[in-house]
């Protein structure tokens, strides 16, 4: 073995140790060494068609194997056509790590080609930057794994100097750092929150990603059952607890449908626990839903209480496992709900998102869940759909159902579901895109293509940006800039090389579907909706 190695694949080596074995984006002469290193180092590079779109791939596989994610962007433009996809990463707490080729800082005060202080971009958009060097680049590596993945985890920027790629560094990396201990509460506050626990006839259970992300779901199982406490989780968390279980009451976010009927059971409550729970992902209308002053809130958290949507009474900076054990341990189970108010919720629920109109957006819904096994892999793109969907689509394990919750971006489900099928090709994977947010990534079916992977994408074609469209109608504006024309999409997944087909019923959903599963190749699905066919629905 050498002694030496290049810095690229010192960098490369601790993400293969981390888990890693695909980064996805598109290379420029800058990035050739790093890329190099990666494949060397048992890392798979794919070429994607742009470089926003590499990074959903990157986070599709990452929710698969729970490894840190890469994307790889050379200098300039290429690295900065990554920009939404980093600022994904940091609010929707996804450990991508963003390799960027660049100049050499000697050249770069005199050749100015496509150079700027791209770590000054990516500085708001991360949780920290690095530029390689080579006496540091055991140390980097490590510190931008660490970094990612440990807290809230998020994204972290690492510029990669053309000259410092090469450079020859030692290959014996040293002595790894240990991982902080899981951290639990005691002392007082401990014992007034298992004071209110014994107490609470009224319990819920508000969940949220850091529960993804500390691996903690059969804790808070666990918890649910010991204690009878119903289970909200925000839409990215759905199916930490199955969602056909007597004590989820599913997703909340974004539709003020579902909240008609949640809210008011979260006010009737006599003890909130939220758990792992980030409210950068909901409405305006769980600002402030409750007074901690008079009722009792236990906020679980992996960070302090920065973003004041709500206050707790008891705040617990610590990891949720350990939190729940220690609020659980040695208390007796008590009747909850008496009056039957989990049930009717879970009934008020269902009413609301009716499943049997004969064909619309929330028929589209339902026929591909009966049809498709319940190990399936779906992912969603901003817009009507996506509020729709997260209210009516049952998850039953945790990251089955991916989507831009936070920054709820458009053009994120098709890459999400090409990430997951490469990662998972024994699972069934689908996308539910509008037709809008289709558009923006449509040449993604090319790697698609040439990745030799069959996910189902699924296109709702109304020829509008429908939720925009819906609130321009609400408040009485004139329509402009929200309608387009009606494209062809069973004909561009033909073009791509997959399969293309156009339905206009459930019968014919269900046919394409049933044909998907078995194909071997992709399949675009456009499914045809009257424009306005989300009133009243979200």
């Amino acid at each position: 073995m050498p002694d030496t190695i290049r810095a690229a694949d010192a960098l490369a080596r601790r993400l293969y140790a981390a888990g890693c074995r695909t980064a996805f984006g598109m290379p420029g002469g800058e990035v050739l060494t790093l890329i190099d290193a990666l494949e060397k180092a048992g890392i798979r590079f794919i070429l994607a068609k742009h470089e926003n779109a590499a990074g959903f791939m990157a986070e599709g596989v990452h929710h698969r194997d729970l490894a840190p994610a890469i994307l790889v962007g050379t200098i300039g433009p290429g690295t900065l056509n990554g920009v939404n996809t980093v600022a994904n990463a940091l609010q929707d707490q996804v450990p991508l790590i963003v390799l960027s080729g660049c100049m050499d800082a000697d050249e770069a005060q005199s050749y100015t080609h496509q150079v700027l202080d791209q770590a000054a971009v990516f500085k708001p958009l991360t949780k920290a930057q690095f530029t390689l060097n080579a006496g540091a680049a055991h140390l980097i590596a490590d510190k931008a794994v660490a970094i990612a993945t440990e807290g809230r985890h998020g994204p972290v920027h690492i510029d990669v100097p053309i000259s410092v790629a090469e450079a020859q560094v030692p290959a014996e990396p040293p002595a790894p750092r240990a991982p902080a201990a899981a951290r639990a509460p005691h002392g007082a506050d401990l014992a007034t929150a298992r004071d209110w626990l014994a107490q609470a006839r009224r319990p819920v259970m508000i969940v949220g990603v850091d529960v993804l992300n500390e691996g903690a779901q059969s804790a808070v199982q666990q918890f649910a059952e010991d204690h009878h406490v119903p289970v909200i989780t925000t839409y990215k968390a759905k199916g930490i607890l199955p969602e056909d279980h007597a004590l989820s009451l599913g997703g909340a976010g974004l539709s003020p449908l579902a909240d008609q009927h949640i809210l008011p059971f979260v006010q009737a409550a006599d003890l909130v626990l939220c758990v792992g729970y980030d409210p950068i992902e909901m409405r305006p209308g769980w600002r402030n839903v409750w007074d901690p002053r008079q009722k009792h809130v236990i906020d679980i958290s992996a960070v302090p209480n920065h973003h004041y949507m709500h206050q707790g009474t008891l705040n617990f900076v610590t990891d949720c496992a350990p939190t729940l054990a220690a609020l659980s341990e040695g208390l007796d189970t008590d009747e909850t709900w008496p009056e039957g108010e989990i049930y009717q919720l879970r009934t008020a629920l269902a009413s609301a998102f009716r499943r049997d109109e004969d064909w619309g957006p929330a028929a589209i819904i339902d026929s591909c869940r009966k049809i498709l096994p319940r190990n399936t892999i779906a992912s969603a793109d901003s817009g009507a759909h996506r509020i729709l969907l997260s209210q009516m689509w049952e998850c039953y394990a945790p990251r089955d159902l991916m989507q831009s919750s936070a920054l709820c971006t458009m053009g994120c489900a098709l890459p999400l579901a090409i990430g997951a099928k490469l990662a998972a090709p024994d699972r069934p994977v689908v996308s539910f895109s509008g037709d809008a947010g289709f558009l923006m990534v449509v040449g993604e079916l090319a790697t698609a293509a040439e990745l030799d992977i069959a996910p189902i994408f699924v296109v709702f074609v109304d020829a509008s940006l429908a939720l925009i469209e819906k609130k321009q109608r609400e408040r009485q504006l004139a329509n402009f800039g929200v309608d387009f024309a009606q494209h062809n999409f069973a004909a561009m997944g033909v073009a791509f090389g997959g399969v293309g087909v156009t339905v206009r019923d459930r019968a014919g959903l269900e046919a394409a579907l049933t044909e998907a599963l078995r194909a071997d190749k992709f399949t675009v699905i456009a499914a045809l909706i009257d424009r306005g066919a989300y009133d009243g629905r979200i």
